[in-house]
């Protein structure tokens, strides 16, 4: 028989049934079979099987490839503002338990993972960052806030402000416009700019200019596990956007560190963030393509090195961490090559006993194709890679088993025999 619901209802096909009892919380488009009751992008909307039984209820889109994001399958649920403020405790009192000290610089809410599709919300010392993806969650985006706002302050966290972030494309694929600036309705500071500590290492943070919401929260584990390594290292990071990996090496007392990134502006950052440290006596800073870099200091051309304005050095620790060469199915193969030409090339500059540390952090980048393409560079350079850790993103990014979306970073660190 089927269940009687006062939100307007979807049906959707026998695949879609078993994908939602699996515990993915999207429903796509393409599996709804019927539609009763009177829809409007952002509503709630009840999801039943192909014969009529109920399967949860979510925000409803009709501009979205994914029609329905799932919030709950339990059916007492009425998803007013109590619903949401609860939502919000529970990813607080999480993070709280898994990142202890370091609750000041964390990723507060993990969209899907926290039970609230398509919302993004970083912690940086007293200021907020927020990114809203579904437009359902646009809708509600008030009551995160203000449930944020009071949490987190009647804690005793001095939290000044919440800026909003929405100045990513996907938002159109929502029927969402795009547009950054602070959240006018909670007391803000007039400056986007504020310091983090994050394993010793104080770094400012831009949150109106830098990328993403302002800095990568998701790797602050695994850049501790580089300054364990680094001791008397010389180490060269590629891709080393503000110098998280760099400093953590220096502070790690590596013996020297080369900061490469293709953004001069990064690099800029980079090195005020190492003097503010004061690291900067054993750091040096390049603004260039790691495509080129790799080559010709694996190569020993020196006349390429000399127009870059390198000097050549051997370096017995590299450090990959690129952007997502991929972010679609569709580009995966190119990403895959993208991803051995730098490691093919690494391996083939570091000497025998040197250490590797290098990641995808690319969800559409599987980990087995992560590890065939690693397989397959070592086998060209000819050397072995001896595994010292795999790692994953922090856990203020958790990973919900039953949503592979959710794991992205990838994270492996080698000694080349």
């Amino acid at each position: 028989m089927k269940q009687e619901r006062k939100f307007p209802a979807v049906t959707i096909t026998k695949k879609g049934e078993n994908w939602v009892k699996g515990g993915h919380p999207w429903v796509y488009g393409a599996e709804i079979t019927g539609q009763t009751g009177a829809f409007t992008d952002g509503c709630i909307a009840d999801v039943f099987s192909p014969k009529g039984s109920w399967l949860g209820a979510g925000l409803y889109n009709s501009k979205s490839k994914i029609a329905v994001r799932l919030l709950s399958n339990n059916a007492n649920e009425s998803f007013g503002d109590v619903f949401f403020e609860r939502r919000v405790k529970y990813a607080l009192d999480y993070r709280r338990t898994v990142m202890g000290d370091d609750f000041s610089a964390c990723r507060l809410i993990f969209g899907e993972a926290d039970g609230l599709p398509g919302v993004t919300v970083d912690r940086f010392s007293d200021i907020l960052v927020a990114q809203i993806l579904s437009a359902g969650m646009e809708q509600r985006k008030h009551i995160v806030y203000r449930a944020l706002w009071e949490q987190l302050r009647a804690a005793g966290e001095d939290i000044k402000g919440i800026y909003e972030r929405n100045d990513v494309a996907i938002r159109e694929l929502e029927g969402l416009t795009q547009y950054t600036g602070w959240y006018e309705d909670l007391p803000h500071p007039e400056s986007c700019l504020t310091e983090i500590t994050e394993n010793g290492i104080k770094y400012l943070v831009d949150v109106e200019n830098g990328q993403k919401t302002g800095f990568f929260l998701d790797q602050k584990y695994n850049r501790r596990e580089i300054m364990r390594l680094a001791k008397g290292k010389t180490v060269l990071d590629c891709f080393t956007h503000t110098g998280s990996f760099a400093l953590n090496a220096a502070a790690g007392g590596a013996a020297h560190v080369t900061a490469v990134d293709i953004s001069q502006t990064a690099v800029d950052m980079a090195q005020k963030n190492a003097e503010r440290n004061g690291l900067e006596g054993r750091m040096d800073f390049l603004a260039c393509d790691v495509f080129d870099l790799l080559p010709a200091l694996a190569d020993k051309k020196q006349d390429v090195l000399a127009k870059m304005g390198v000097s050549p050095r051997t370096y017995d620790f590299i450090i990959l961490d690129p952007p997502a060469f991929t972010k679609s199915r569709s580009s995966v193969a190119g990403a895959e090559r993208g991803y051995k030409e730098i490691n093919l090339r690494a391996m083939k500059l570091l000497p025998r006993g040197g250490y590797l540390a290098t990641c995808s952090c690319s969800h559409f980048m599987k980990e087995e194709l992560f590890i065939k393409m690693l397989n397959s560079a070592a086998r060209d350079a000819g050397v072995q890679l001896k595994q010292i850790e795999a790692r994953q993103q922090a856990p203020d990014h958790p990973i919900l088993w039953n949503v592979p979306e959710t794991y992205y970073l990838k994270f492996y660190i080698f000694q080349v025999v």
